[in-house]
C-alpha cells in the first residue's frame, strides 16, 4: 500500500524509479481510510537522503501511512536548502498539538559533544518527553538512541578507541518477540559511530531490555515500555551505498578513516559493496509498524496516552 507524503517531496520521484508506490496528498484524500500517522524528526545533515531511506522502508507494508517531518526551532540545518525545510518540515510547536501513531528520531553527527552541550538539547528533551504521551511507539536511531537512553534512564555513552564502521552481525536475544517475526538466527546491521553504550549499564535499568546484540558492535536493539520505545544503535535504514559514500567522503581528509568492515567485496572498493542487511531492515520496519504501531494504536488517535 502507498504512503501519503507531501506533494513534490523529492523522495517521491526517487522512489518511483525503484518501482515503489507512493501517493501524494491530493490522491490520498479521496480514499476513505484512516491512515497511520508517522512523524519523523530528521536530525541528519543530508535530509533528502534520509527522507528517501526511511520512506523506502515504511512503504513496504500493506498499511496506508501519512508521513510528516519535524524540525527544530533551535537549530538551522546547513546542508539542506531553506526552501526544502520550509516546504516539507513543520516546527515541533505545531506538531505537538497533535497525536501520532509512530515516530522516528534519526541520528545526528554530534557524538563528540556531551549531551548537555548540544545546542538543541533542551528542545530534544522536551520532544522526548512529549512523545511518551502523544506517540504510540517511537524509534530512536543511533545518536538519538544514545540520547534517549541517557535522558530517560541515565545510560552514559563512552568514546570508542576508533570508529565503529561497517556491517556487523547481530543476534536476537528473544527471537519470539513480534519485532523479530521472520528474522533468521543472525542478521546484519550497518554501524557508523564514534561512541558506544555498554550492556552492563543497560542491565542496571529495570525498564530496559537488550533484545539484540553483536560481538563487535555491542547492544544494537534495546526495548522499553513494552515496545513503545525502541533504541537502535546502528542504521538498518541505510541504503546500499551509504557507507561507501561516507568512506569516499572522508578518505584522505581524516587520519582515522578505515575501510568499512564486511562491506566491500574482498575489502576492495573497486569491487563494489555487498548488501547483507536490507531484507531484515524491511522486516524490522514492517514488524514495528504492524505489531507495535497498528496493533496497539487506538482508532481514535486522540486516545493515545
Amino acid at each position: 500500500m502507498p504512503l501519503r507524503i507531501p506533494n513534490q517531496l523529492p523522495a517521491i520521484e526517487l522512489l518511483k524509479k525503484e518501482n515503489i508506490f507512493v501517493m501524494d496528498e491530493a490522491r490520498a484524500h479521496s480514499q476513505e481510510i484512516r491512515p497511520l500517522r508517522i512523524v519523523i524528526l530528521n536530525l541528519m545533515p543530508l535530509k533528502i537522503t534520509t527522507e528517501t531511506d526511511l520512506i523506502r522502508l515504511l512503504s513496504n507494508t500493506p498499511l496506508q501511512m501519512e508521513v510528516n517531518f519535524m524540525k527544530l526551532r533551535s537549530h538551522t540545518p546547513k546542508n539542506t536548502p531553506v526552501e526544502h525545510m520550509m516546504m516539507f518540515y513543520k516546527d515541533f510547536a505545531v506538531l505537538r498539538q497533535q497525536k501520532w501513531d509512530g515516530m522516528i528520531v534519526t541520528g545526528a553527527p554530534i557524538e563528540h559533544l556531551p549531551f548537555e552541550e548540544v545546542e538543541y538539547w533542551d528542545e530534544i528533551q522536551e520532544i522526548f518527553d512529549w512523545a511518551r504521551t502523544c506517540v504510540t511507539s517511537t524509534l530512536y536511531i543511533c545518536w538519538a538512541a544514545q540520547a534517549g537512553l541517557y535522558h530517560f534512564y541515565g545510560v552514559p555513552k563512552y568514546p570508542l578507541p576508533k570508529k565503529l564502521f561497517g556491517v556487523f552481525e547481530q543476534r536476537p536475544l528473544n527471537p519470539l518477540l513480534p519485532i523479530f517475526r521472520g528474522f533468521d538466527d543472525r542478521f546484519f546491521m550497518p554501524h557508523s559511530r564514534h561512541t558506544e553504550i555498554r550492556k552492563e549499564d543497560i542491565l542496571k535499568c529495570p525498564g530496559l531490555t537488550v533484545i539484540a546484540e553483536g560481538e563487535e558492535s555491542g547492544p544494537s536493539m534495546i526495548m522499553a515500555r513494552g515496545g513503545r520505545e525502541f533504541f537502535i544503535t546502528g542504521h538498518l535504514e541505510y541504503a546500499p551505498d551509504t557507507l561507501g559514500n561516507e568512506y569516499r567522503r572522508d578518505f584522505g581528509k581524516r587520519s582515522d578513516v578505515e575501510l568499512p568492515k564486511n562491506y566491500f567485496f574482498d575489502d576492495d572498493p573497486a569491487k563494489g559493496y555487498k548488501v547483507t542487511w536490507r531484507s531484515h531492515a524491511n522486516l524490522f520496519f514492517c514488524n514495528w509498524i504492524n505489531y507495535y504501531v497498528y496493533q496497539e494504536t487506538p482508532y481514535n488517535i486522540n486516545e493515545i496516552e
